[in-house]
């Protein structure tokens, strides 16, 4: 018994002296040159409060590494008929062998270590940009929307659209380069403004649902609903599922990996209960640990082809990739076809949305919005948005923008740059230890973003419900963003409906001022008649 104690004892004066040292180090850091300049102390936060932020953002964002790279690399990228390999009687390849072919696929899997390399390249760039010029608590990375648009419609499934991966690399270096240029007029603050109140409220619910989604999905999440041929949506979390469909096909509610998941959630509900620190961080590192011990239930390393290859990856711990076919793949050789110019404004008018709607939305949960609907750094954070997407078309990614998940650093307490230049950082490393970025399973991401999910709902007691004129607006964004799996959607959505709503009152507004200019014309011809009457009278 007394030893017990003696050893909570122990444990205890640790756990002061350390609490001791961090708050040492706060406020030396505070005080020096660097806290000054990130203004720690005015925005009410620590150098460690900041490094548990950039953390805890990293985490939630940095599937996107191999994700992009999976997406982009489905288009075959660089890759073409003439890296097809062919039998010795024949003296060409044909134009389907990029369906099936060893030599094809070297290629595609060559390039998507570029891509991989590439994605954190442009993250990290990105994120370090917006933490040291405009001081704000976001990460920066390639977003979900243009990757699929890319590879999916754009490009096609290995080249079968009607442009080339280089021509739509150009394409995004273009549109990066008019999203620059809106930003320096800045036309993209009064953008943010522009959008009404109802909506802006309802962008941070909308997204909220919609990281909650993906997390609920299998690919990037937990794998708890999944497609269904009468219902589109349904239950899942199976043991087997259709491969090209991805429907369950047996095993409803018996995945382990969901199970696993589960207990991963819990954890950073009890942490954020009981306000402990770094809690989604704890349960990201207790799904991610159990899942890399081999020949479990849950492993992310199955006794499969594919599963002993990714694992004797994750076995290298440190690899570096060079990028050799990605970066400068830019044609602009094609810009006389109106399919290019159709993409393209479609890409700007997405970003301009999407990405402002995004950034403004983190910067309204971080509290940095003030009354005029402004925050300190606006200005450079939209150039920074920008021009981080001119960096990664040369470096062969779709466009970079301010991600939702940063707002999991800013619930663990990030205010400052320096949130950003930790995540920044973590891409850094990234470039180094892929192998084991690569290997966290998406079902140790997918509670994280439910919880982030959670948190962003809070905005929907601002929303005046019964004003139906904001209500529905509000409602439609936050709907369409989840089932129509995207952002911009929900804020055009909204958009257009709280105009339709405003019509009447617009129109009723136009017909009183038009009646008041009508009573002062007559007032002023009375007037004029009268003086005429006055000066026939005198002469």
């Amino acid at each position: 018994m007394e030893e017990k104690l003696c050893a909570a004892g122990s444990f205890t004066k640790m756990a002061k002296s350390l609490n001791k040292m961090e708050m040492k180090v706060n406020e030396a850091i505070s005080k020096s040159r660097i806290g000054k300049y990130f203004k720690l102390e005015s925005r009410k936060s620590s150098f460690t409060k900041e490094f548990r932020a950039g953390t805890a953002t990293f985490l939630t964002m940095a599937y996107i590494i191999t994700v992009n790279a999976s997406v982009l690399s489905d288009s075959g990228g660089t890759c073409s008929v003439s890296d097809c390999t062919f039998p010795a009687n024949q003296t060409h390849a044909t134009p389907d062998c990029v369906l099936n072919n060893e030599g094809y696929e070297k290629c595609v899997a060559k390039m998507r270590s570029d891509l991989i390399v590439a994605t954190a390249l442009a993250s990290m760039i990105g994120s370090f940009a917006m933490g040291l010029l405009a001081n704000l608590p976001l990460g920066l990375a390639p977003g979900m929307g243009p990757n699929a648009y890319l590879a999916y419609n754009l490009v096609g499934f290995h080249g079968s659209g009607k442009m080339s991966y280089q021509t739509v690399m150009a394409i995004f270096l273009v549109e990066g380069c008019a999203f620059l240029a809106i930003a320096v007029f800045g036309l993209r603050g009064r953008i943010a403004r522009f959008i009404p109140q109802p909506v802006r409220l309802a962008c941070a619910a909308g997204i909220g649902l919609f990281i909650a989604f993906v997390g609920l999905q299998a690919h990037q999440g937990v794998g708890l609903v999944g497609p269904d041929s009468s219902t589109l949506i349904t239950l899942t979390a199976c043991t087997s599922t259709n491969p090209v469909t991805g429907e369950c096909t047996g095993g409803k509610m018996q995945s382990a990996t969901f199970w696993l998941g589960s207990v991963g959630f819990i954890i950073m509900c009890y942490g954020l209960m009981k306000e402990i620190k770094g809690s989604m961080i704890y349960g990201i590192l207790f799904v991610t640990l159990i899942s890399w011990i081999r020949n479990t239930a849950v492993t992310v390393f199955p006794n499969t082809p594919s599963g002993n290859s990714s694992y004797e990856y994750f076995k290298k711990v440190v690899d570096f990739h060079k990028i050799e076919s990605t970066a400068g793949a830019l044609d602009f050789t094609h810009f006389n076809n109106g399919e290019v110019w159709i993409a393209l404004i479609t890409l700007l008018y997405i970003d301009v949305l999407a990405s402002t709607g995004t950034l403004y939305t983190m910067a309204e949960i971080g509290g940095f919005v003030n009354e005029d609907g402004e925050f300190e750094g606006e200005y450079t954070a939209y150039m920074v948005d920008a021009g981080s997407t001119i960096v990664a078309s040369t470096l062969g990614v779709s466009p970079v923008a301010t991600f939702v998940e940063s707002s999991a650093g800013i619930r663990e307490g990030g205010r400052t740059g320096i949130t950003a230049i930790v995540v920044g950082f973590y891409f850094l490393l990234s470039l180094f230890f892929t192998p084991l970025i690569a290997s966290v399973p998406p079902w140790a991401i997918g509670p994280s973003l439910v919880i982030v999910g959670v948190l962003m709902m809070k905005v929907v007691k601002d929303i005046d419900w019964n004003n139906i004129k904001h209500a529905v607006p509000a409602f439609v964004t936050m709907v369409l963003m989840p089932l129509t799996y995207s952002i911009a959607n929900g804020i055009i959505g909204g958009i257009g409906v709280y105009i339709a709503l405003s019509l009447y009152d617009n129109m009723l507004s136009w017909v009183k001022w038009l009646m008041r200019m009508k009573k002062m014309v007559v007032k002023e011809q009375n007037q004029v008649s009268a003086t005429a009457d006055q000066s026939i009278e005198v002469v």
